[in-house]
């Protein structure tokens, strides 16, 4: 099968400002009254986000991302989606991307559900003319009934996270980023939307999603990334993964 997503020495930093330095306005308001910048070495933290990370995926992968809190596994997503750029190393993506890296990505809280679709079918690069073919299906699947029409401002998280996803998954998207699954409390849902995933999966999609609930992993996908760090501890088979133990199965 041909490689859908191919991350090669894939490496990110960030910089974290130190309580000297208190703030990026601070800094600038000491160069605009005459002072000096703080000295990097000094005030400035560089955080390893991602080191190294290299890993393939063909057509019909499904990928499961799980680490610690702060292991990379969001800013892996976001590289992936093309919103962080990496400081070195190779990211290749072939086809469209939908994501739902951040629940509120794209959502305007002051529109309606129903203007929402559009707005965010818009940023993934659909038509109006193609939203509104898929407008009733979308809704539909959204489960939002009468509440698609007032504000999302109005809406809970679930709701919230029921409209993304149904934007997200209606057109078809050759890769789609998850940032956990769907939100706590929505147990139909839940059911509903891993329905869904299998139906684009069967037709030749991947699918990569971030989480720290190993039983969906193990149900729902068939490769593993763990990070630790921002460093690939695994990638491989789930099959071949100890949950319980967190370490490869040796035979």
């Amino acid at each position: 099968m041909s490689q859908v997503v191919e991350l090669r020495g894939v490496t990110l930093e960030y910089c974290i400002y130190s309580v000297k330095a208190q703030s990026l306005r601070t800094a600038f308001l000491n160069v605009a009254v005459g002072g000096k910048m703080l000295k990097n070495g000094h005030d400035v933290i560089h955080v390893r986000a991602l080191d190294n990370v290299g890993f393939s995926l063909s057509e019909g992968d499904r990928l499961g991302i799980i680490g610690h809190n702060g292991a990379g596994k969001t800013t892996l997503l976001k590289v992936l989606a093309g919103i962080y750029e990496p400081d070195s190393g190779l990211v290749s993506v072939k086809g469209r991307v939908s994501s739902m890296v951040d629940i509120g990505l794209g959502l305007d809280a002051t529109l309606t559900g129903r203007e929402n679709i559009i707005h965010m079918a818009r940023r993934r690069g659909h038509s109006t003319k193609e939203i509104l073919a898929n407008m009733e299906s979308i809704v539909e699947f959204s489960e939002l009934g009468p509440f698609v029409d007032l504000p999302v401002k109005t809406y809970s998280a679930g709701m919230q996270s029921r409209l993304v996803f149904a934007v997200a998954t209606n057109f078809n998207p050759d890769i789609l980023l998850l940032d956990e699954w769907i939100g706590a409390g929505d147990a139909g849902f839940f059911e509903k939307a891993k329905g869904k995933m299998n139906e684009i999966l069967e037709k030749s999609r991947v699918m990569i999603l971030a989480t720290h609930n190993f039983g969906l992993v193990a149900d729902v996908c068939n490769k593993l990334l763990v990070l630790d760090g921002g460093k690939m501890e695994y990638f491989g088979d789930v099959s071949a993964w100890d949950f319980n133990h967190m370490k490869p199965i040796t035979s």
